[in-house]
């Protein structure tokens, strides 16, 4: 038996629960095989081993909705793009999805091919996420307007996809809209995932879109109708799907973390912790740009500048978990699930990426008991 890669001496934390005194054996970027106790024996001539310490052992965190971090955007250059993916890397996030605002349509199908190439050279990224353009204006949060579009011209709804060759995952859109569920039809059709998000949505017109493939709320709560005991709206509509996923920006500012324990509470194993990050992420107050938008972040809050509009946040992953653990009173193991498998789920990859298991991928994450990270393995490889 031979690996080139153990963990031993975890505290290991998945979708299955805790395991003390967890090892993980990796041959190249996949899990070989895995135990507890001194198994790990068997796997370790010519490995590198990694002691754990005792430390919490997550699989790496797969983060299906940020604009950038580390002071640079997903819709820059790939200089910059390396730089963001770098900054999220070093807490904790091993596979992302590349969200970008709306834009011009032109400049978002270059966005879409740059994303392209760049899945193609870091099998890291996943792909691309639409947020934009096809969004309800009355809920645009930081997208501008003047951008904004209705999904009723299939031949524009082809062009995105085309020009993403293949990669894009996933994709907001306000189901109300003119053309929105034919358009959905032929996005599902595709292959990406349709998320409700930006909308005026009602309740029927939610599980309209849900029926007709969509699977994703885009970060539940913000920019779509509260609940409402006359008018339940899409968040309801939501909870009540098993076949939906819902996103959740979990800094304890978007979501107040009460609100966030009821949403892990009606829809289990159904929350998807994102981050919806842009720039500010990992780097320090000030002036920043969110497409063509100017944001103001302050104390860590990312607003429209001169507004009090939220504009993405300076999340990331790590603190997601330690806020849904310590602020959210969510199981530590519930509180992974949303970081690891459902994303997973929802983009079809639970089979390779999400659980400490064999043949699946070898993305892991050590955390001290303060959720710190302290290293970070993505198919094998040290990546912090």
């Amino acid at each position: 038996m031979s690996a080139t890669r153990i963990i031993r001496g975890a505290r290991k934390l998945d979708a299955g629960g805790q395991v003390d005194d967890f090892w993980l054996a990796a041959e190249g970027e996949r899990i070989v095989a895995t135990g507890s106790g001194s198994g790990w024996r068997a796997y370790a001539d010519g490995a590198e081993t990694t002691d754990a310490g005792g430390r919490w052992l997550t699989p790496g965190f797969i983060d299906l909705h940020s604009h950038g971090a580390g002071g640079a955007a997903y819709e820059g250059d790939p200089d910059e793009m390396a730089v963001a993916l770098e900054t999220h890397r070093r807490h904790g996030t091993t596979r992302s999805v590349l969200s970008l605002v709306a834009n011009p349509l032109a400049e978002l199908r270059e966005c879409l091919e740059d994303i392209a190439d760049l899945v193609e050279a870091d099998p890291l990224v996943l792909g691309s996420h639409l947020e934009g353009p096809f969004l309800n204006p009355d809920r645009r949060g930081a997208h501008n307007v003047d951008f904004l579009r209705t999904p009723d011209d299939p031949e524009l709804v082809e062009q995105l996809i085309a020009a993403a060759r293949g990669t894009l995952r996933q994709i907001t859109i306000a189901p109300e809209l003119p053309g929105a569920m034919e358009a959905i039809d032929v996005l599902v059709e595709a292959g990406v995932v349709v998320a409700v998000g930006h909308t005026e949505a009602t309740e029927d017109q939610a599980k309209a879109a849900f029926d007709r493939g969509a699977r994703l709320l885009t970060h539940a709560f913000n920019a779509m109708p509260s609940i409402q005991h006359r008018a339940p709206g899409p968040i309801i509509a939501a909870f009540d799907d098993d076949r939906v996923v819902l996103e959740l920006i979990l800094d304890g500012f978007h979501v107040h973390p009460d609100v966030a324990h009821l949403a892990f509470v009606q829809a289990p194993g159904r929350i998807a912790l994102i981050t919806d990050s842009m720039a500010a992420a990992g780097a320090a107050d000030g002036d920043y740009r969110l497409g063509s938008l100017n944001v103001t972040v302050t104390d860590g809050k990312a607003l429209l500048s001169g507004t009090n509009s939220i504009a993405g946040s300076t999340l990331t992953q790590d603190v997601a978990l330690k806020v849904a653990v310590e602020r959210t009173r969510i199981e530590p193991a519930v509180a992974v699930e949303a970081l690891t498998l459902t994303p997973a789920r929802v983009l079809g990859l639970d089979h390779e990426l999400g659980r400490l298991a064999p043949g699946y991928l070898a993305d892991a994450v050590l955390l001290d008991h303060e959720w710190s990270v302290r290293a970070v393995w993505a198919a094998g490889a040290t990546l912090v």
